[in-house]
């Protein structure tokens, strides 16, 4: 079994008046591939910034194993007024933890960009490219720090459909990749995305986990209207 690299133990996250997570308990394993699945406001984007650090839990612990590097990604990924090279350099020269030089860190930024087939617009301004190219600066941002877990808040969910199919190809190939494969936990309302990506389904409803489980079986629709009857609903309304 893989190492788990992130506990939540019964965690409850409270935003003003709204309890945005309810005693969620899980664990993500190394190189699992994890789909955060549910309506708007189920809870997706908090588990996402709960597990990166960004969301305090008011109950329960979130525990991460010593070493272990995250990167997210956000819905619409901000761009500094610098060119999409310098865009990757200036986080990775100011991550401290990866200790580089200016020079060093344009040479892994444009590696990065290489990565995600970029490297022809390294010198244009980051803000004019289009919206699929800048998620994909996004990800060679996340990229070149090096993490062992990506988070990712709908990745795909304001792009055309060359770009999904290119942003999900990168995140496929991150994934998988031999050299450093990255640990995935993303949130979608693509179920197609989910069943082409994932090996594991969160649904949430209202803060609350209510089905936990490998794809294969979260795409059966007996077993999961037995097991989670609010989850069935959820996908048999996503595809009707």
């Amino acid at each position: 079994m893989s190492a788990v690299q992130i506990t939540l133990d019964t965690v409850s996250v409270q935003l003003g008046a709204q309890q945005a997570l309810k005693g969620v308990s899980l664990c993500i394993a190394a190189g699992e591939r994890v789909a955060l699945v549910g309506a708007n406001g189920s809870g997706k984007s908090s588990l996402l910034r709960t597990l990166h650090g960004l969301l305090p839990p008011t109950q329960g612990q979130v525990t991460q194993t010593p070493g272990v590097r995250q990167a997210m990604l956000f819905q619409r990924p901000h761009m500094l007024r610098l060119s999409a090279l310098n865009n990757v350099a200036l986080g990775v020269w100011l991550d401290r933890s990866l200790a580089l030089n200016w020079r060093a860190a344009q040479i892994l930024a444009l590696q990065a960009l290489q990565r995600v087939g970029l490297q022809a617009v390294a010198g244009q301004s980051a803000r004019q490219l289009s919206g699929g190219q800048q998620q994909r600066l996004a990800l060679a941002r996340a990229w070149a720090r090096q993490p062992d877990v990506l988070l990712l808040d709908e990745p795909t969910a304001s792009l055309d459909p060359h770009a999904k199919r290119e942003v999900e190809a990168l995140m496929a190939d991150f994934a998988s990749n031999q050299d450093r494969p990255l640990t995935l936990v993303w949130a979608s309302h693509n179920l197609g995305q989910v069943k082409r990506l994932a090996t594991r389904v969160v649904y949430l409803e209202f803060g609350r986990v209510l089905a936990d489980m490998p794809v294969s079986d979260f795409f059966n629709a007996e077993l999961l209207a037995a097991l989670s009857p609010a989850a069935h609903a959820f996908v048999q309304g996503e595809l009707s």
